[in-house]
């Protein structure tokens, strides 16, 4: 038996892909799984003129492939929906009774959501109107839900900011990065805090180095209009990797409410070393792909369409982090995103130190492993020392590992489904909170300023392949290499 969410949820952009692919599918789901039942409703909300059975219609054509008709029918009851323009505060003024009325039809009392499922630059008057115009609930929760990007440098995340916390407590804001609501991320802390083994090693004095690998297999494909002003360092880097980051490089929280989970990933961001221009080009390779030897669609980067033929965007980021904190010091963060790279993983690699003990004098036991697949094959594989099946006393790593079977695959919440689930409930443990975003953009902000000044090297690499010769040159000063090559 799960607990009902009484919530009102408005969806602006609510006739846009994202909703129609994801947030109506993720919705439903909450609706089968009992977490909605009757005191719920959804507000949609966008330029296009709909009556309520046209909208209904639109979201009935998104879900009901596969489900039990009467079900979906009972669930659409709760859809109404009134056009409006969020650039005009006279806009605001039949969304604000629509809601009135919803609220009341379903008796949701005041628990009041706004899902902002447009572009970025119209977050911030959003936010500015739905208090002005009163569209804030008097009793219960008000809570604002917004997409990436979080601006795009520091000084425009702070303007965001701003604009954001003039009409909502920081705690009201919830930041979706959907990597945050993926099973195998949200895996991280049971398995660091949960194992006294593993969180009695998390440490200096036994891990040699962490990484983490965002990996594409595709090239820029139609997105050379946004890509080619972000990059892999700001499209992956900046937002997803620096989050897992937080959940690898903090302390033990006090608890595991989303307060202290905050303030531990805080304390950690705001000892991450910030770079000058001499430690970007020490600590990070930055690169772009060349044509495939293997694949002849596969071109350079500069030669895809709507690609600027003089371009030095770059679409492979590889780099080095440190914290400055007792617990981390001297031992390196690596992290590496890129596109058309060999295979597509997103994974974490905790390289254990080999231990100092000579199995009968003749061989050292080997560095061990622990990895965190994410995506697209979730797995947790640990590697250990031991001996090998033989007459002599020779040692071998094996491996121990586990992989949710496709039933439990089956039941796990799709990231877009828990994130919503989460803000009903009040849990914001798995969204970015500013503090996160600001450091992430101060971090990334150093590196963009050396590349926009074009004062570090933009290496190549080959299409299909895991990146520039450079990536590896980077771990092997240290002594180190990628765990992962591009084969499992």
């Amino acid at each position: 038996m799960v607990d009902e969410l009484k919530t009102l949820v408005t969806f602006f952009g609510a006739t846009g892909d994202l909703a129609k692919r994801l947030l109506y599918p993720s919705v439903f789901n909450l609706y089968k799984k009992g977490f909605l039942a009757k005191n719920f409703a959804i507000v949609g909300t966008a330029r296009q003129d709909l009556t309520d059975a046209e909208y209904q219609d639109m979201v009935r054509t998104s879900i009901s492939e596969g489900q039990d008709k009467k079900q979906v029918e009972a669930f659409l009851e709760h859809f109404s929906y009134i056009a409006s323009d969020v650039t005009d505060a006279a806009g605001y003024v039949g969304l604000k009774e629509e809601i009135e009325k919803a609220s009341d039809k379903f008796g949701v009392a005041g628990n009041r959501i706004f899902y902002l499922a447009v572009a970025p630059r119209f977050f911030g008057t959003i936010a500015q109107f739905l208090k002005s115009e009163g569209l804030l609930a008097d009793t219960g929760y008000n809570r604002i839900m917004i997409e990436k990007p979080f601006g795009t440098s520091y000084k425009t995340a702070e303007q965001l900011q701003n604009e954001l916390t003039a009409a909502f407590n920081d705690d009201q804001v919830y930041r979706i990065d959907h990597f945050l609501g993926k099973e195998m991320v949200m895996n991280i802390a049971p398995l660091r805090f949960g194992n006294p083994m593993l969180n009695t090693a998390w440490n200096k004095d036994y891990i040699k180095n962490v990484q983490v690998t965002l990996a594409e297999t595709l090239g820029v494909e139609e997105r050379a209009g946004y890509y080619d002003t972000a990059g892999a360092l700001l499209d992956m880097i900046q937002n997803h990797t620096m989050q897992i980051i937080g959940w690898l490089a903090m302390e033990e929280p006090k608890d595991f409410s989303a307060s202290e989970i905050r303030n531990a990933k805080n304390a950690a961001f705001s000892a991450l070393q910030i770079y000058n221009e001499e430690e970007v080009n020490r600590y990070f390779v930055r690169a772009q792909y060349g044509a495939s030897k293997t694949n002849t669609d596969h071109v350079a980067y500069t030669e895809e369409p709507d690609v600027p033929k003089d371009s030095k965007t770059n679409t492979y980021i590889a780099g080095e982090l440190h914290f400055n904190t007792p617990r981390w010091e001297g031992v390196p963060f690596y992290i590496r995103s890129g596109k058309r790279m060999s295979k597509k993983t997103t994974r974490i690699d905790v390289v254990f130190k080999a231990g100092a003990f000579k199995f009968g004098g003749q061989q050292e036991p080997q560095e061990t492993v622990l990895t965190i697949v994410v995506s697209p094959d979730e797995k947790i594989t640990m590697s250990l020392n031991s001996k090998k099946v033989s007459d002599n006393f020779s040692t071998q790593v094996i491996n121990l590992g586990w992989a949710p079977t496709d039933k439990e695959k089956a039941e796990t919440p799709a990231p877009y489904e828990r994130m919503l689930h989460d803000a009903m409930d009040g849990n914001g443990s798995n969204f970015a909170d500013w503090h996160g975003v600001a450091t992430a953009w101060k971090f990334t902000d150093a590196l963009s300023d050396v590349y926009a000044a074009d004062k570090a090297p933009l290496f190549t690499y080959e299409s299909d392949t895991m990146g520039p010769k450079e990536a590896d040159e980077l771990l092997a000063k240290n002594g180190d290499a990628w765990v992962f090559d591009g084969e499992e």
